[in-house]
């Protein structure tokens, strides 16, 4: 029987998986009633910050550990959550998640450079039905390389590779406790996409302008957030960076659903083939025994 040390990493893993497959759709619903995907990130993860206020007295006392790493942090898991989101609102819901999660080839690399952790024969079989399902997936006949198409396309790769770093340096800086990383990923969130909000024309206006029933919503995400992204920097942290990669991959599951629930988006028959390859990826994950890393 898993142990329970065992147990709870690869939970809070899949619960932010769960999460993340299906959080797309209430910033959708946001922004069809006028409030924009970077006004609803920035409100939901300075809420985020406001419901984990308690663990800023543990943050406070590792103030001198902070260091390149922490910043290192702040900007991938930011950039990861902002660039999710905003590819996922003008983006098709399946295709930018599939561009988004070809992040174990980004974990290898930074994993290797940062942990100095090597897979057995089981990882290299994870990541290579990991990428064969994005592949089939991704394929249009006669448009050739299955390569971003569109900038939100973009968008969606780049925060990719964000949260592959963010992935590898949570394992990286063993030294800081998972209350300053979770606070890094709010913060980190809140901090870039201050800038879209002054772009779009000031804060002030934009959060006069919201309904009482976008707030209930808005506070709803931001307490849900707070606890998933607890959740996953404890997953992240006790698991090896390139099966937690691989375990997130259930998210394109949940999205695939979703986006055909909730988004109209119908799954072809190569969608299907493509997201069996990954399941199967995700089962084999727990055969990967990482060589001898940092921390």
């Amino acid at each position: 029987m898993p142990s329970k040390q065992n147990v709870m990493p690869v939970a809070g893993v899949l619960s932010g998986a769960l999460v993340w497959g299906l959080i797309w759709y209430p910033y959708r619903v946001l922004q069809d009633v006028g409030v924009s995907g970077a006004l609803a990130t920035f409100i939901t993860y300075v809420l985020a910050m406001l419901c984990g206020v308690f663990m800023l007295p543990r943050v406070w006392r590792e103030r001198s550990a902070l260091g390149g790493w922490t910043v290192v942090l702040v900007l991938s898991a930011g950039w990861a959550n902002l660039g999710y989101v905003l590819a996922m609102l003008h983006g098709e819901v399946m295709r930018v998640l599939l561009l988004f999660y070809l992040a174990p080839v980004w974990t290898i690399l930074f994993s290797f450079w940062l942990l100095n952790e090597r897979l057995n024969r089981y990882g290299f079989l994870v990541i290579a039905l990991s990428l064969c399902g994005a592949i089939v997936m991704l394929w249009e006949p006669g448009m050739g390389t299955p390569l971003p198409n569109s900038f939100s396309e973009w968008l969606g790769l780049s925060a990719g590779m964000g949260f592959a770093l963010s992935n590898v340096v949570s394992r990286r800086a063993a030294h800081l406790s998972i209350e300053a990383k979770s606070f890094s990923l709010w913060l980190g969130t809140a901090a870039l996409t201050l800038p879209f909000i002054l772009w779009q024309g000031g804060l002030a206006g934009q959060v006069t302008a919201i309904s009482p029933q976008s707030w209930a919503m808005l506070v709803l995400m931001g307490v849900v957030l707070c606890a998933i992204g607890y959740a996953v920097q404890y997953g992240v942290t006790h698991l090896p960076a390139n099966r937690a990669v691989v375990l997130f991959l259930f998210e394109l599951v949940v999205a695939a659903l979703a986006s055909y629930l909730l988004a109209n988006e119908a799954m072809e028959l190569r969608d299907w083939i493509g997201a069996a390859f990954i399941i199967f990826a995700s089962f084999l994950s727990g055969k990967l025994c990482p060589g001898k890393g940092v921390g």
